[in-house]
């Protein structure tokens, strides 16, 4: 039966989020932001996905609550399903398989894509909350090869504990350098980096200036998100 065929609780309504279950501030750009979005977007909260377990998918498995969430999502009504976080790249197979709706997990899915629009040469670079995590399954599971360029913002540094501790007090501009920092970290260690992508939804904010600052583009959340929903719901024109 077609999408828009199906019996729905809400409707016009195509893309569902689901949210780890966080409590630190996220700012406009931000996928957990709704002013971030030119369309309208569900957001389902999966309680047990609190982020200091978000890095350890590959040990413990939060499959079935996000599951459960999706297929909430879906009967409601949504058309296409994604997530706030990247390291969810390790479900992307399972969760298509189950949900009878198209599903995004992260901002990784683009590497591939990104990587076939540079020239030889040139490397895709990947932006990470965690590099020391982000390896093996988490990259196998989107097609990324691991050997693929990536660098993560440092464990202590505020962006990392703001989100761990639920800390809405951290002003933007510290933020904002310590992504910058990393970037620039990651392009040191890796000049041949033609394009970056950012893996975690909380980096998007920064994008623009990461591209501005550093002169490359910036593939994030929001740019797969964007492509998700035009894609789902095709812009109609005219025949003037």
């Amino acid at each position: 039966m077609r999408n828009n065929l199906r019996k729905k609780t809400y409707y016009g309504v195509t893309v569902g989020i689901l949210m780890v279950n966080s409590r630190f501030r996220r700012w406009p750009g931000d996928i957990g932001h709704a002013g971030t979005w030119d369309f309208p977007v569900q957001y389902k909260i999966v309680h047990d996905a609190v982020p200091s377990r978000m890095t350890e998918l590959h040990q413990s498995s939060l499959l079935e609550p996000f599951k459960r969430a999706a297929q909430e999502l879906i009967d409601a009504g949504v058309d296409g399903i994604t997530t706030t976080c990247g390291f969810l790249s390790i479900y992307q197979r399972e969760l298509a398989d189950f949900c009878s709706v198209p599903v995004a997990t992260s901002a990784l899915l683009q590497v591939p894509m990104v990587e076939r629009m540079l020239p030889t040469g040139k490397k895709v670079g990947i932006l990470t909350y965690n590099a020391e995590v982000l390896n093996g399954p988490y990259l196998r599971a989107v097609g990324i090869a691991e050997d693929t360029p990536v660098v993560g913002l440092p464990q202590t540094s505020e962006f990392v504990r703001s989100i761990r501790a639920g800390d809405d007090t951290v002003p933007y501009d510290v933020l904002r350098e310590e992504v910058l920092a990393a970037a620039g970290e990651l392009l040191n260690r890796h000049p041949d980096v033609g394009a970056i992508v950012g893996e975690c939804t909380n980096l998007t904010p920064f994008s623009a200036d990461i591209s501005e600052r550093y002169g490359l583009p910036v593939f994030d959340a929001v740019t797969m998100v964007n492509t998700f929903h035009a894609a789902l719901k095709p812009r109609r024109f005219g025949t003037d």
